[in-house]
């Protein structure tokens, strides 16, 4: 199983999702790490190369957790937040483009 690393403040901001969607976003993280594909996701090839998209809808809106398991031992969770419009605002795919520059620096 693949270890799983929140960049920044992603693990808190998964915390303040409602108890639904933090679930859910918990199960389809772990699903990742095991080596399987999310249920709901779609790639973000804006972002970088291997990046991915987790889709989780519940009753309080639609939420968004970004991550990449490119690397042979890890997912790196890029970036998780609420989505208030249809698209997703730039601001959070930078931030996410940001984060993953970082790993790629190192």
């Amino acid at each position: 199983m693949k270890r799983a690393i929140f960049m920044g403040d992603t693990l808190e901001r998964i915390r303040k999702f409602p108890q639904k969607a933090q679930s859910e976003a918990g199960y389809e993280i772990y699903r990742v790490q095991v080596g399987l594909e999310p249920k709901d996701w779609k790639p973000l090839k804006t972002v970088g190369p291997g990046v991915r998209e987790i889709r989780i809808r519940d009753d309080n809106g639609a939420f968004r957790v970004i991550y990449v398991a490119n690397f042979a031992d890890t997912v790196y969770v890029l970036h998780a937040f609420k989505k208030k419009t249809q698209a997703t605002a730039k601001r959070e795919l930078d931030l996410a483009s940001r984060r993953l520059a970082q790993l790629t620096r190192n």
